[in-house]
């Protein structure tokens, strides 16, 4: 059976956009299930790519569904509580915060969001390795998801890579800022560094992704208003190579 046709059987009906098992995008349209992010320490990299990405499955739909954000205890002492202003303007009427005080009741509340179709989106944030999240926790999360249409970004920080029936897997953290558009010295727009490591219907890559902030003049307008956008690799050369070039 050729690929496509596997992928149109293991997928409902116009599910997938494109299952060519050709490299992910930030516009490519993929269909609601579980995505897990995983992220290390203090660095909130895999929780800006759950949000970017989370945005990209609700496109019409926000600011007029809310979403659900679910925390266990120990993700909150790592990373923190969501900052409602440091959200969005159109994602912050929408949030729905559950701080579960173990990682079981963290992974029900997420279970029951996914089930809601009234949300946009659900993210989930669980720390290191808890023993309910097994293989079978992550097949129901799955299965609940794809059914409803709710699609379901787990954040794992300090987790490792173990089975899971999660449809695609990701590593994020932070990489250099961009250059500056006045100040050489100063560190321009944030960049993360996302390595997708395991897809359904696609290629295994790295990606080095920005934030497009859109604007009026035309230089901002040129980068897409909030969402994800691909950026080339920082050039690797001397502090001081334009300077000693100027005389």
């Amino acid at each position: 059976m050729p690929t496509l046709e596997r992928l149109r059987a293991a997928f409902p009906a116009g599910a997938l956009a494109r299952g060519d098992g050709g490299d992910w995008s930030p516009d490519l349209a993929l269909p609601a299930s579980l995505w897990e992010i995983f992220g290390h320490g203090d660095d909130v990299s895999a929780e800006a790519f759950a949000l970017a990405c989370a945005r990209s499955f609700a496109g019409e739909n926000m600011p007029a569904k809310p979403w659900l954000w679910v925390q266990d205890r120990a993700s909150i002492r790592r990373s923190g509580r969501p900052c409602l202003h440091g959200l969005s303007p159109h994602l912050r009427s929408g949030l729905i915060h559950i701080a579960a005080p173990r990682p079981v009741d963290a992974l029900w509340a997420m279970e029951e969001g996914v089930r809601c179709r009234a949300l946009s989106f659900v993210i989930g944030e669980l720390a290191e390795d808890p023993k309910p999240l097994d293989f079978t926790a992550t097949r129901r999360l799955v299965l609940a998801s794809e059914a409803s249409g709710v699609p379901l970004i787990l954040v794992r920080k300090d987790g490792h890579a173990n089975l899971s029936a999660a449809r695609m897997r990701w590593r994020a953290a932070a990489a250099p800022s961009l250059a500056h558009r006045w100040n050489e010295r100063a560190p321009g727009a944030p960049t993360c560094h996302a390595e997708l490591f395991r897809a359904r219907g696609l290629r295994p890559g790295a990606f080095h992704l920005a934030y497009g902030i859109g604007g009026d003049d035309a230089e901002r307008a040129a980068w897409p208003g909030d969402r994800l956008d691909l950026v080339p690799e920082l050039r690797d050369r001397p502090l001081d190579a334009d300077r000693l070039a100027t005389g």
